[in-house]
């Protein structure tokens, strides 16, 4: 396997982070910090390339907030001079690990995404059920993944591709900074979802290679595999746990299960039949929330329109028409389909 060295340069390049910068400003060019970092950013851009030449870069401090939606979680945000940096790091090395990955990982990636593996899912359910066999699907994800990776280890498995020593200085300073005990990486940062798919890139490898699993599909930590023999899926749902366990230190969510197909497959935010797929229960619920909160008026019309327009932009991937006539019919002023 070929390793890459002469990288930090191209890293610290002007151009390149006039590109990150350019990049990590998208759709935030008026907030206030991204304005005044904008007002001197030549000076800016020199200075973070003076650092990374000398290597005196240090990165800020984070900023943690939660959210809720689709479920609660700590987000961790870095000073937009850092986002820069990670930006122009990402640049460089998400297309050396990006051709090593399994081709059906789907998060994080260019040309990838939720409607891409929802789409996939569907084909492989609908090609399978041709045959006339029932279809199962061990359906698993990780237990607190982002939280619980382990830095040695990621540390390992970059240095299978990357030999730039600087690079690599700069890698471990950005794990090592995420937390104090040697594992997890900040939800937030953009070099956390490449480091992400880096770490379950052995567990692909795994399933592909020594399982020989043909219906393999991940997005993130939330894996789906389908076959026509439920022992079958057994023996390999014990044999996942295993190398998660050995190898990679970390465990399956308590609610991986192995269900038949015919009963939907929950992934990427919908439901997945043979011939259909709807939304996910929860996302329902938590529209129709959302619509009672702003009747009673504790959210304003443009949050409550901006979150319904996000909601129908998800829901017109599934087969939503009864779903959408009746949310427009419970909202009030608002035309009946």
């Amino acid at each position: 396997m070929k390793r890459h060295s002469d990288i930090y340069s191209k890293i610290y390049d002007f151009a390149n982070l006039e590109s990150a910068y350019r990049k990590a400003r998208r759709g935030k060019r008026y907030f206030n910090e991204v304005m005044k970092y904008s007002e001197n950013v030549e000076i800016e851009l020199y200075n973070l390339h003076n650092h990374l030449v000398w290597k005196t870069y240090k990165q800020g401090n984070y900023r943690h907030f939660i959210v809720t939606e689709p479920k609660r979680r700590q987000i961790s945000a870095l000073p937009f001079r850092d986002r820069v940096a990670q930006h122009a790091i990402n640049t460089m090395l998400e297309p050396l690990f990006d051709k090593r990955f399994y081709y059906h990982s789907y998060a994080c990636r260019e040309g990838k995404g939720t409607h891409r593996a929802s789409a996939q899912l569907k084909q492989w359910l609908r090609n399978m059920t041709f045959e006339g066999k029932p279809v199962y699907a061990l359906k698993a994800d990780i237990s607190n993944y982002f939280a619980t990776v382990d830095h040695e280890i990621l540390k390992k498995l970059i240095r299978r591709v990357i030999k730039c020593p600087d690079t690599l200085w700069l890698c471990d300073l950005i794990i090592d900074s995420g937390s104090e005990d040697g594992r997890g990486i900040p939800v937030g940062n953009l070099t956390s979802q490449l480091f992400a798919n880096v770490y379950l890139d052995a567990l692909d490898k795994f399933i592909k290679e020594d399982l020989c699993e043909k219906y393999y599909i991940r997005y993130m930590d939330d894996f789906v595999i389908l076959s026509h023999d439920k022992r079958e899926l057994k023996d390999t749902w014990r044999k996942i746990e295993g190398v998660l366990n050995d190898e990679l230190k970390l465990k399956l969510n308590p609610k991986t299960c192995i269900l038949n197909t015919k009963n939907g497959v929950d992934f990427c935010g919908y439901r997945h039949f043979t011939d259909y797929k709807r939304v996910r229960r929860r996302s329902v619920r938590a529209m129709y929330r959302k619509v009672a909160a702003f009747e009673r008026g504790k959210i304003s019309k443009e949050n409550f329109l901006l979150s319904l327009k996000s909601w129908l932009g998800h829901i017109q991937h599934a087969d939503t028409y009864s779903l959408r006539r009746r949310m427009f019919q419970r909202i009030r002023g608002q035309p009946k389909e």
